[in-house]
């Protein structure tokens, strides 16, 4: 499974925090309440940094889930958005097939953020209180 992962490098050693503060404002909004549910997390396991799907945080933790085509392609489109951003340099992982318009990602601004409520579908390193 790891082996299916965007693995990526920060292409600053103090990128970590930056990074996973920004992927905290990006993902699919509720249409009817300022929601914004994330749809990436960085992950680090083993010396290395990958960009992954919530889904596949669940497949990583033995937990069933349904990751799509469009979940793959959401996550690839967030990848590629970090490189262009220059926070990160992907070195393993095809993000360039299967991308999705930019119309079905929200990304919020620093600016922003506070008007908005940021839900996480995972919380990495809890082990409780899932949401799918």
């Amino acid at each position: 499974m790891i082996e299916q992962l965007i693995e990526v490098v920060l292409d600053q050693p103090d990128d970590f925090l930056k990074i996973r503060e920004t992927l905290s404002r990006i993902g699919i909004s509720s249409r009817k309440e300022q929601v914004l549910y994330q749809s990436c997390h960085i992950l680090h396991k083993r010396g290395k940094y990958y960009i992954v799907h919530f889904k596949e945080l669940f497949a990583l933790d033995g937990k069933p889930t349904n990751f799509s085509s469009s979940d793959e392609g959401r996550r690839n489109t967030i990848a590629n958005l970090l490189e262009e951003w220059e926070l990160v340099t992907i070195v393993n992982g095809d993000t360039k097939t299967n991308v999705v318009p930019l119309n079905q990602v929200k990304i919020l601004t620093y600016s922003e953020k506070d008007d908005w409520e940021l839900i996480p579908k995972y919380n990495i390193g809890k082990k409780a209180n899932y949401i799918e």
